[in-house]
């Protein structure tokens, strides 16, 4: 894990939301409408919004999460996972706390929804964007190129992010998003500028499993998608969840609707096909049979010609 060399505390009135002038008045409470995702929350100043990370201070919503980083670490690429970006290289991968979704399975709940997460709240160190791409252009002699966001769920901090990736454009770094793409897309135009490559999760191609089991919109996200990949290089990872999308029908139709995606530079967006492992609230079944996950991933190529299978 690294460190960053020294703390750097923010005013947090500093990056307030600029596109969300709402302010609601109920009774004697200032409220303010957040437009960030498909929630549209209404937070009242001082309390927090549904994803844990964005606050309202006079009637404007902002990052309460702001460079509060709980993770930092130089990985490799390829486990955002990254297959076509950059391969063989590292990256300085920096992550927060908070998510709009609620999928019982998460992999990194301590920083995303889970008790332990609110806690984060009040422990994790602040760093700024002019000291994290010190430290992302430190780590170039270890083969860093630039700085990935994720482990929890970026776009719900989004000003940090686009603060940030400008300053290491600028410095010639490579910025990198890793999210679950549930935001408006006036949000993605916002940061589209400045991030190079996004690995996008597309957890499943009904609105069933969405809604029910994820608390998401997959509508939204296939909108994030279809304009992601103008502007970025873009790559999609499927989570198998056996019983909730492990058909080979539902397969089939989620690699038709990724074969008529294409990357800025025309090539075929790559799908990642993962495997499922029981944890956090959903360990009532097993882990997702290799051999389903290879199945799928043949059917996948049948539309796609890069798809990459994980943690089998």
């Amino acid at each position: 894990m690294l460190r960053p060399k020294t703390k750097i505390r923010r005013n947090p009135g500093k990056n307030a939301t600029p596109t969300i002038p709402v302010s609601l008045k109920k009774g004697r409470i200032s409220m303010a409408k957040c437009s960030v995702c498909f929630r549209h929350c209404d937070i009242p100043d001082g309390k927090l919004g549904f994803c844990g990370g964005r606050t309202a201070r006079d009637g404007v919503t902002e990052a309460f999460n702001y460079g509060r980083v709980t993770a930092l670490a130089l990985d490799p690429i390829e486990k955002k996972p990254l297959a076509r970006f950059y391969p063989g290289s590292r990256i300085l991968s920096v992550g927060s706390f908070g998510c709009n979704l609620r999928c019982p399975f998460c992999q990194n709940y301590d920083i995303s929804w889970s008790e332990q997460a609110r806690k984060y709240a009040e422990t994790a160190e602040t760093v700024s964007p002019e000291t994290l791409v010190d430290i992302a252009l430190e780590t170039r002699a270890r083969g860093n190129i630039g700085i990935a966001f994720t482990y929890n769920e970026p776009l719900i901090g989004y000003e940090f992010v686009r603060d940030t990736a400008k300053l290491a454009q600028d410095a010639g770094l490579k910025n990198v998003m890793v999210t679950n793409g549930t935001a408006e897309l006036a949000i993605l135009r916002e940061l589209a500028p400045y991030i190079d490559a996004m690995n996008i999760d597309l957890k499943g191609f009904s609105d069933r499993y969405y809604t029910d089991v994820l608390g998401g919109s997959r509508k939204m996200v296939l909108a994030f998608i279809e304009e992601a990949v103008k502007n970025s290089h873009v790559e999609l990872t499927t989570l198998i969840v056996p019983g909730e999308n492990d058909t080979e029908d539902e397969m089939r139709e989620l690699s038709q609707w990724v074969s008529r995606l294409r990357n800025p530079d025309g090539e075929a967006v790559p799908l990642h096909i993962s495997r499922f492992f029981p944890r956090f609230h959903m360990q009532d079944r097993d882990a997702t049979n290799v051999r389903t996950v290879y199945r799928l991933a043949e059917i996948a190529r049948e539309k796609l010609p890069y798809v990459y299978t994980g943690n089998c």
